[in-house]
């Protein structure tokens, strides 16, 4: 895909990147490279990429491509104007410890600490302008707290209604109980996890399975953080349905009986969602 270069041109005095000392390849490259995420697969027409490209938020494009490349005036302004920011978004619910060492590690992966083939990578290459600066920092904050406390807690539930399993109650019923229980939900987990489309299996099984990070998945399948994230996160609510659907209809549980499956799934060491799915495909 090629980006007319009078239209670089036109975007490149638009987002303001000559205060950043941008060079104008360079901000081509970011529109081109934008571009070729949003439209991976497809052939598009020229008026098609145009109006994507002029839907961009150019100033902050502009910004975050600097960051990258290094520029000094770029970074003192986003150290000014995005550090609190970080801040904010990493300390909901956190220390302020905790906070600052999540802002702080992610201050590192957007400077680039890792280099390939000579060349520093940046977490900045992954913003392809689609939505604010802002609003990408925070989903990259909260995917760090997510992987932090994964790590911190190996054993990570399927479902996400914490306040359904609370309801649940801690009444356990006989050993012979909880292993059926186990039993059925996994059968069901099995059913649900079968049906679906291999790349939101192959997605499920290299975070779960393989532990990669959001990061890493995405760069595998060709995905930013965000989209990893985001249809993580709509795969995990769909095998959920599909479970509690299987346990309802077919089992004929009840809510507190399903309620009660999800409990001790959560609770059992030996219940791992790794040993459910299949292997990634190539």
């Amino acid at each position: 895909m090629i980006i007319v270069t009078d239209e670089a041109r036109r975007r490149w005095h638009r987002s303001g990147a000559e205060r950043w000392g941008l060079a104008l390849p360079d901000f081509a490259a970011a529109l081109e490279r934008s571009a070729a995420q949003r439209f991976r697969g497809e052939s598009p027409t020229a008026p098609g990429i145009e109006a994507y490209l002029d839907s961009l938020k150019l100033d902050d494009l502009a910004l975050a491509c600097a960051c990258a490349r290094g520029s000094e005036p770029a970074w003192e302004h986003f150290v000014r104007e995005f550090r609190p920011i970080l801040l904010r978004i990493a300390s909901r619910g956190q220390t302020v410890d905790r906070a600052r060492d999540v802002a702080d590690s992610i201050y590192g992966e957007l400077y680039g600490l890792d280099e390939r083939d000579g060349v520093r990578r940046s977490l900045f290459d992954y913003y392809h302008g689609r939505s604010t600066l802002a609003g990408w920092l925070k989903a990259v904050v909260a995917q760090r707290l997510v992987d932090r406390a994964r790590s911190e807690r190996r054993l990570e539930p399927l479902p996400d209604d914490e306040t359904a399993l609370q309801q649940s109650g801690r009444d356990e019923g006989p050993d012979v109980d909880r292993q059926r229980y186990l039993a059925i939900v996994q059968g069901a987990l099995a059913e649900a996890l079968s049906i679906l489309a291999a790349r939101d299996r192959l997605r499920l099984s290299l975070y779960y399975a393989q532990d990669l990070t959001l990061a890493k998945i995405g760069t595998l399948l060709g995905e930013s953080e965000a989209t990893a994230s985001r249809k993580l996160e709509r795969t995990r609510r769909d095998v959920r349905a599909a479970v509690e659907r299987r346990l309802r209809d077919e089992q004929r549980l009840t809510d507190a009986e399903i309620a009660l499956c999800f409990d001790y799934a959560r609770t059992d060491p030996a219940f791992d969602l790794a040993r459910t799915l299949p292997p990634p495909e190539g």
